[in-house]
């Protein structure tokens, strides 16, 4: 007899996806209009204490307002950056073309071979990439293993293929993936692919990154600022909690560091 939340034998593996990102903020109007206004999301509802942000009938981020926070130092385990995932290139070059006008800055665009990439932070420091992943047949691939690259992006030529008549992020663009800092690979190694059953597909001294039914990355993990950092303390900005999809009830989890995870 089949357990009331298992699939039955034959049926295809259900994997999970990111539904959102929780961030606990101390100035939630602000953080809202900075979502809004530069991102591109649109407002989902919520009240004094909560906003929730997005597209189409996703919820993509929820803010949470905590005016007593303590800023989240940087050399702590937490957020590395959130990821948006937009349709195509044109869309990502109409993005860019929306920040330069509205002035905003970046701080890094890459040709990463899989995708191409923009990054930024928003106003209270959580790392913001925004992206398109070029089609998964033009992908180089070695068994579980997907070959990354960190390379110039020709940021004129996404210029000029970018959408005109910016009206926001496309209904169909979700949260594509998450970084995260930690505080020792090996212990988020079997973290990720023991409770979380993700494979890793790639890595370079010191960080790592894990999809799950093959996709580039889900979940990455680097030390680059936070090596030996011990659980997050409560009370801090940055990182609230990971909201994933699945085809299972599952309670909350959370990896050594106190990063949550929560299965909706």
């Amino acid at each position: 007899m089949t357990a009331p939340h298992d699939a039955p034998r034959n049926a295809p593996r259900i994997f999970p996806r990111i539904s959102h990102v929780a961030l606990s903020v101390r100035d939630l109007p602000g953080m809202a209009a900075f979502y809004e206004r530069i991102i591109g999301l649109q407002s989902m509802g919520g009240d004094a204490a909560v906003r929730r942000l997005g597209t189409g009938d996703r919820v993509l981020i929820e803010l949470q307002g905590d005016p007593a926070a303590r800023p989240h130092d940087p050399r702590q385990a937490g957020l590395f950056h959130t990821a948006f995932l937009l349709p195509d290139r044109a869309a990502l070059g109409g993005w860019l073309r929306h920040a330069a006008d509205a002035g905003q800055r970046l701080e890094g665009a890459s040709d990463h071979g899989v995708s191409e990439a923009l990054y930024l932070h928003d106003p209270e420091g959580n790392g913001i990439e925004i992206y398109r992943d070029r089609p998964a047949t033009d992908w180089t691939r070695d068994g579980d293993r997907v070959h990354m690259i960190t390379a110039r992006l020709d940021l004129q030529a996404l210029l000029d293929d970018g959408a005109e008549g910016w009206q926001g992020v496309p209904t169909d663009t979700i949260i594509g993936h998450v970084h995260l800092q930690v505080g020792q690979i090996d212990a988020a190694d079997d973290f990720l692919t023991g409770d979380l059953g993700l494979t890793r597909t790639f890595d370079v001294p010191r960080a790592g990154w894990y999809g799950w039914d093959g996709y580039h990355h889900h979940l990455a993990v680097n030390v680059w600022n936070s090596e030996g950092a011990g659980p997050r303390p409560q009370g801090q900005t940055g990182l609230a909690e990971i909201a994933l999809t699945s085809g299972t009830e599952k309670d909350p989890i959370e990896d050594p560091w106190g990063n949550r995870f929560r299965f909706v």
